[in-house]
């Protein structure tokens, strides 16, 4: 990139001023500043555009090499350097030497390329809690010649894993494997690797990328229901309503047949016994439609294993819904969560954080029946510090007809059924009693 030049009004402006003073135009001090206004647009962006690609380009790099350390080691030898300087100082300059030396034996650590095909592998993207992620790093030197000892660097969410290198010859491979503890619901960022070459005190420190970075789901544990558990509809005709069909597999009544009506549902039977047109009368159906209604408020949880135990609780639900190849609707406080398949459904679980905010069970209760106003089952999953007040009104949100359930998540409590009203209200201590505890309340 080249400075620009001057362009030919900015040349105009400039001899103008240049002129003498019985040639120079007067000018009001406002006009002054939008000739100074309009010299800085012309000229002086360009050229501050040019200077900064420069930096991006050439100085940044250089700079970026040198260390937090570095650059503290640097500031005080040059402090030192002017102490020694200005008051004769002697043990300052050979301190500020002794920096500068440092330095200059520094940059041959730094110095040299190397060319590696490297490959971060994890075996699985997606795991849950306490399972343990497995993934592998393979390195090749692309270079011609043999490369020294170097280390590579591997971020893993906060921290970073360190990888030593030996001697590697041309196109011989080598492997290192790494496992990731999963102790907590979360997405860990894992990556990108880096080649890193760094002098024994860290003064400069030169890293170099080679692959992009990976997420890592670990979901939230689940169990597994069993086949009598709460909400789970195995009738195929569905749940009968009052509304009447012509056509549907819920069989109601016979009635005379009237013009329009399908020729296929007239039960001959009965035609031939009374001589009139019969045809078959059905009740409209509605298959299973389950939605999990999941607080996200931190304020109505005891604590963050609560919290953990309900996105636990509502992954279990979701996760036997979908299954079961049930209709399901997932919402919390922060809006729905996708439900066009287990995986979908579990990332969007695992990137659930909670926090204290205004909107309680109540409003999510709320949120629930207006988006999802044909479900059959609603389960709330809510804390323990959810009073019955609250549960009789959230259940009182909830359409008439659809089947509702409370599950009180409160780490250590005995698992327990309760009811308020209509409202069938469940205590779950831990996440092993929500099978237990869902037979019992389908019995």
């Amino acid at each position: 990139m080249r400075i620009p030049s001057l362009r030919p009004g900015v040349l105009r402006r400039a001899l103008r001023w240049r002129a003498g003073a019985a040639d120079r135009p007067r000018l009001h001090p406002a006009s002054l500043w939008r000739e100074a206004g309009g010299l800085a647009e012309e000229y002086l962006h360009p050229v501050l555009g040019w200077c900064a690609a420069m930096y991006r380009r050439w100085l940044a790099p250089v700079l970026g090499v040198v260390s937090p350390l570095g650059w503290t080691v640097a500031g005080a030898g040059a402090l030192l350097a002017a102490a020694g300087t200005a008051w004769g100082w002697q043990e300052s300059s050979a301190a500020a030497l002794l920096a500068a030396v440092l330095f200059v034996l520094s940059i041959a650590f730094v110095l040299g390329r190397s060319s590696y095909a490297v490959t971060l592998d994890l075996s699985r993207t997606r795991v849950a809690v306490g399972d343990s992620a497995v993934g592998s790093i393979e390195v090749v030197s692309t270079a011609p010649r043999p490369v020294l000892p170097a280390r590579l660097e591997l971020p893993v969410g906060a921290v970073t894993a360190v990888f030593h290198l030996p001697r590697m010859r041309p196109n011989v491979p080598h492997e290192d494997l790494f496992t990731i503890p999963t102790h907590r619901r979360a997405v860990i960022v894992v990556g990108p690797v880096r080649s890193v070459r760094a002098d024994p005190l860290s003064l400069l420190r030169r890293q170099v990328t080679w692959t992009e970075p990976q997420d890592l789901y670990v979901h939230p544990r689940t169990v597994a229901l069993g086949t009598s558990a709460a909400g789970f509809i195995r009738d195929l005709e569905g749940m009968p309503t009052n509304e009447l069909a012509t056509s549907d597999v819920s069989f109601h009544a016979l009635r005379e047949y009237i013009p329009g009506d399908d020729r296929r549902h007239i039960h001959w039977k009965t035609t031939a016994r009374t001589g009139t047109l019969m045809v078959r009368q059905f009740e409209e159906t509605r298959r299973a439609h389950l939605a999990v209604c999941l607080s996200a408020n931190l304020d109505e949880y005891t604590g963050e294993d609560d919290f953990e135990l309900a996105v636990s609780v509502a992954g279990s639900i979701g996760r036997q819904a979908l299954a079961e190849q049930r209709e399901l609707s997932a919402l919390t406080q922060r809006g729905p969560l996708r439900t066009e398949g287990a995986r979908h459904f579990l990332d969007d679980l695992t990137r659930l954080t909670g926090a204290s905010m205004r909107p309680g069970a109540v409003d999510a209760a709320r949120m629930t029946a207006d988006a999802v106003p044909s479900a059959s089952v609603v389960f709330l999953v809510v804390g323990a510090n959810v009073t019955p007040t609250q549960l009789r009104a959230a259940a009182a949100a909830i359409p008439a007809g659809i089947r509702t359930l409370a599950v009180r998540c409160e780490s250590g409590a005995a698992p327990s059924r309760a009811s308020i009203a209509d409202l069938a209200v469940l205590t779950v201590g831990a996440l092993d009693d929500l099978g237990p505890v869902l037979r019992k309340a389908a019995a």
